[in-house]
This record gives C-alpha cells, sequence and structure tokens, in this order.
C-alpha cells in the first residue's frame, strides 16, 4: 500500500470518527442568513444563523470566531459537512445543567413555544418542558409578556437517556414570595400603609398581594358608600392603597381597609340632619325589609317596608321602588351610636285616609269598583288605592247577605254609602242598602205595640204563619198566638195569601223583628165587649154579649 492511498484512509478513518462529536471550527463566511465553518476537514459546513441565539436575540459572532459545533456527518450530496449548533449548545448544555441539577441551582433560560399542557423553554440550547400549572403562583391569562424573555427557571427532573427536563417558573417565584413575606411579616403592625395589588375577588371581599403576602379587604371596608359586591369598586390587577386594620400573628390573618384612609362622612356631615327633615337620595339597595338610600356619599338610611306606601300592604320593596332611583324621603330617626338613619318614604305624600275623610265624610255617597268577594261581603276599590268594606249585613234591605253577594262579581261598579272611616286602623266601612231607605224603618215609624193591622199570610210554617206588614217588610204570628182557643191554634186553617187580623204585640227596630197575635186580638175583643154588655157576674151567657156585638158591628155569627 503506497503511502498515498495510507494518507486518504487515515483521513476517511479522522473523518468518520468526528461523525457525532463535537468540535471546534472557525467562522470563514457569513453570507445571508448562514454561516460557513471550517472544521479542519476537507469540506466546510453551514449552519443557520439563528443557531447562534437565543429565541429572540440577534446572533453576535463574525468571521474569524471559533465555536464548538455538532458533526452531524461527514458529506451531504452538495459535498458540504452537516453540521449543528445547537446540537452542539445541546451537549454542553446538558453537563452544565446536570450539574445545576445536583446542586438545586437557578438555570437561565427563555419561553419560546407554546405546546399541549405548557410551553419550551431554551435552556442555553437544551430544550425543557415548563408544566402550565408551573408558569405562575396563580393562573395568567396573557403569557405574551413572557415569552422570549430570558428569566430564572428550576430544574424540577432530568433525564438524559429520553432526553427530557421538567423546570418550574413558579419554585422562584414562591421562593422570592416567601422572602418577601418573611420581611413584611416582620415589619407588620396596625395602622401601618402599604401600597397593593388585588389578587383575587369574591363575593366578600378582595385577597390584595403587599408584595409576598396577601391580606383580606372586606367589602365592608372598600368604601363608606354601599358596596354591594367587591367588583363593583375593584379590578383583578388594580394597585390600591390600604391600611392594615388588624394583624393576627397566630394565624398571620392580615386584615386591611381602604375607606379607613379617608374621612369618616358620618362624622362630617350627619350633624346636619334632622328628624322630619325632607331630602331627595337614590336607592342603592333593595331587601325583603326595605330599601337603602344614599343621602349624601357614604351615608344612607333605610326606609322600612311599612313606611313605603299609605296603602301597599305586605308588598315587596321592589315593587314599589327600584335600584338607581331618585326618590323624596322624610327623616323618622337617628340614631348616632348605631349610625342609622330611619326614612319614611310615604310620609312625603299626604296620608290617603285623611284625604279620604276630608273628601268623603261619613253619610256621603261614594262610587267605586268592586275588587274582591269574600264570605263576609265586597271589597271596593276607591280612589288612592284605598278599598272600602261592604259587609254582607249592608248589601240590601230585603235579601239574606248570601243572596245579595250572589247578585255581585268581580269588576262591577258600585255607588254606596261611607258608613265609617278609621284613619288609625286605615280601615272604611261602606253599605250599600243605605241607599235606599230602610222599609223597616218606615213600617216601623207608622206602628206602635197594641195597634190592630190587617196583614197578609206569606207562609204557612208548622210553628206559626209567616206574614207580610208592608211592602218588604214581615212579620210574624207564632202558632200559640193564632187563637185563645187552644183547639184552634192549627196551621192548617189557614193558607197563603189570605188577609188576616192581628194584634202588635213586640216591635225591635234592632232585630228587626214584628211579632203579631190573633190570640191578643181576640182577648182585646171579649174584654171591650164584657166592659160593653156586661159581666159575669150578671148572669148573661158569654155567647148573648158576644152575639150582641156581632150585630151592633154589623156582623154576622156563622
Amino acid at each position: 500500500m503506497t503511502n498515498e492511498s495510507f494518507a486518504e484512509l487515515f483521513g476517511e478513518s479522522s473523518e468518520t470518527s468526528l461523525t457525532g462529536n463535537v468540535v471546534a471550527g472557525t467562522i470563514i463566511e457569513i453570507h445571508n442568513d448562514m454561516a460557513t465553518i471550517d472544521v479542519g476537514l476537507k469540506s466546510e459546513g453551514r449552519i443557520p444563523l439563528r443557531e447562534f441565539s437565543m429565541p429572540g436575540e440577534e446572533p453576535s459572532i463574525k468571521v474569524g470566531d471559533v465555536v464548538d459545533v455538532f458533526v452531524e456527518r461527514y458529506e451531504d450530496r452538495d459535498g458540504l459537512i452537516g453540521l449543528s449548533r445547537e446540537r452542539a449548545r445541546r451537549e454542553e448544555a446538558w453537563v452544565d445543567l446536570e450539574k445545576k441539577f445536583e446542586t438545586e441551582e437557578r438555570v437561565d433560560g427563555v419561553m419560546f413555544n407554546r405546546v399541549k399542557g405548557g410551553f419550551t423553554v431554551d435552556l442555553g440550547g437544551a430544550m425543557a418542558f415548563l408544566p402550565g400549572s408551573q408558569v405562575d403562583i396563580r393562573p395568567v391569562r396573557d403569557v405574551g409578556p413572557l415569552m422570549n424573555v430570558r428569566q430564572p427557571f428550576a430544574i424540577l427532573k432530568m433525564d438524559r437517556l429520553r432526553g427530557n427536563i421538567v423546570v418550574s417558573r413558579r419554585a422562584i417565584l414562591e421562593e422570592t414570595r416567601n422572602e418577601a413575606r418573611a420581611e413584611i411579616v416582620a415589619g407588620l403592625e396596625e395602622g401601618k400603609q402599604f401600597t397593593g395589588v388585588v389578587k383575587n375577588i369574591t363575593d366578600y371581599g378582595a385577597f390584595v398581594d403587599l408584595g409576598g403576602v396577601d391580606g383580606l379587604l372586606h367589602v365592608t371596608d372598600i368604601s363608606w358608600k354601599r358596596i354591594n359586591h367587591p367588583s363593583e369598586a375593584l379590578t383583578i390587577g388594580q394597585s390600591v392603597e390600604v391600611i392594615v386594620i388588624k394583624f393576627n400573628e397566630e394565624t398571620q390573618r392580615i386584615s386591611l381597609g381602604m375607606k379607613q384612609l379617608e374621612a369618616d362622612p358620618w362624622e362630617v356631615q350627619s350633624k346636619t340632619f334632622d328628624i322630619g327633615q325632607r331630602l331627595s337620595g337614590q336607592i342603592t339597595n333593595i331587601t325583603d325589609y326595605g330599601a337603602f338610600v344614599e343621602l349624601q356619599d357614604g351615608i344612607e338610611g333605610l326606609v322600612h317596608v311599612s313606611e313605603m306606601s299609605w296603602t301597599k300592604k305586605n308588598v315587596h320593596p321592589g315593587k314599589i321602588v327600584s335600584t338607581s332611583q331618585e326618590v323624596d324621603v322624610v327623616i323618622l330617626d337617628i340614631d348616632n351610636e348605631k349610625r342609622r338613619i330611619s326614612l319614611g318614604l310615604k310620609q312625603t305624600q299626604e296620608n290617603p285616609w285623611i284625604k279620604l275623610e276630608r273628601e268623603h265624610p261619613v253619610g256621603s255617597t261614594i262610587e267605586g269598583e268592586v275588587k274582591n268577594t269574600t264570605e263576609f261581603g265586597l271589597f271596593v276599590g276607591l280612589e288612592d288605592d284605598i278599598d272600602g268594606m261592604v259587609h254582607l249585613n249592608d248589601l240590601s234591605w230585603d235579601m239574606s247577605g248570601e243572596e245579595a253577594l250572589a247578585t255581585y262579581k268581580k269588576g262591577d261598579v258600585v255607588q254606596a254609602k261611607v258608613l265609617e272611616i278609621d284613619t288609625e286602623k286605615e280601615r272604611v266601612g261602606l253599605g250599600i242598602k243605605q241607599m235606599g231607605a230602610d222599609p223597616y224603618a218606615e213600617a216601623m215609624g207608622d206602628l206602635k205595640k197594641g195597634q190592630i193591622i190587617t196583614v197578609t199570610i206569606k207562609e204557612v210554617q208548622s210553628g206559626g204563619l209567616a206574614v207580610e206588614v208592608a211592602d218588604g217588610v214581615e212579620g210574624y204570628i207564632r202558632r200559640g198566638d193564632l187563637s185563645r182557643d187552644r183547639g184552634e191554634q192549627r196551621t192548617d186553617r189557614f193558607s197563603a195569601g189570605e188577609r188576616i187580623d192581628a194584634k202588635v204585640t213586640q216591635l225591635d227596630a234592632r232585630s228587626r223583628r214584628i211579632n203579631l197575635s190573633i190570640r191578643a186580638l181576640e182577648e182585646a175583643e171579649e174584654r171591650e165587649a164584657m166592659a160593653k154588655h156586661g159581666s159575669a157576674d150578671s148572669g148573661a151567657a158569654l155567647g148573648s154579649i158576644l152575639g150582641e156585638a156581632f150585630k151592633k158591628a154589623g156582623m154576622t155569627k156563622d
């Protein structure tokens, strides 16, 4: 074998042995986006410029620089050696990273790509995986500012065989946070002021990051004004000035306040309020028991549901007023110790019950619509949402209450007499039958006890006779009053429609009862006959005396 052929074989052997290794090369040309590298072999290799810099950075190489490169293959189809700066950097980085992993040192890297479940991080040539849960202490909505920025990471796991590296940015932040927390907690005291950042918002308040330690800003301590939800005044990420209200060293709980940095409006403005004063305000909140009205910034009063309307009872306040509505109110009471102001809404309007009493006094006629019928009467709608009550007994003179009630329905317009107005109990009594004259009163006005009248039998009953005294006026003759003769006290001797004479024995205007008696009439006639024609002692027979009396009266005895 010649020396020449031996040299060729030696060169091929050397070139083959370099494949898969990191070697030093010299940059001999930079053209466009490629760098030509001489590694001391027959051919040169080319490497893209982007492999000489971290993501987001510009390459800082020039002709003549010596760099480490990885030989991937000897020659390609173009006769160029396949070189890679990234793989060389990766090999270098792995050695360095393994040392730092063992000593738990921080490493610098750049997040440059989003992948499933997290991000890819360039650790100086070695690629690592950053899980989404390890990006920050709390969820990050926008990772844009974190991309392509060199920042520290902690290595959680390394597997050289599989080429896997898992890193955490969160671990670095927590470490920094704990250091800052210890420093802040050491200097915490009530009354100390901080500038913090709203970290989270809940229904009951907001958590504020004081720079490594969180404090709770309760919703009631955000503002002197009423705030229904913290989100009305705060947003996540907002910078706020707060003061430490309370610090519990055992539980490490910090209570913060914002409104305490401002003057208390109650101390300043409440002195200007007087009971009976009329003010304007805005409805800020509505509850089951009333509505809160903001009178001035930071000062509210409560209009209890009972003070909202003169006439609307058992109605939810939300059906009377609405949030943000401007209303006029009157101050009813001020409690400086409890910092409470009681307000009245209805007091800004005239009491409709007093107005009704003035405009429609007892005895006057009023008109309204039947709002409802109940088992005990009618409710009639009057002006100003007042309802008047017509009792069963005040519906009709000549019908029973139930019968009269059946003739009315909801929506009927009726006229009635005002019988009673009780402004304290807020009641109005009405009467429909009083619109006409009382037939009983008229009839009783002409009748006297002991008077003899002619009546018409309306109904024959087992216990007596129901008779008509006058139009719409009834009377009654009990069975025992049908005759002085017990044998004639039978109701079957009479029939409906028959007219008979009877004596008025009882008049009761209150119960509207008229009792009559045929027996009393017969006994009176007998006494009159005895007085005129003799007595039992004269020896004259009673039959003769009565016969004589009948003759004088022009009557014949059957």
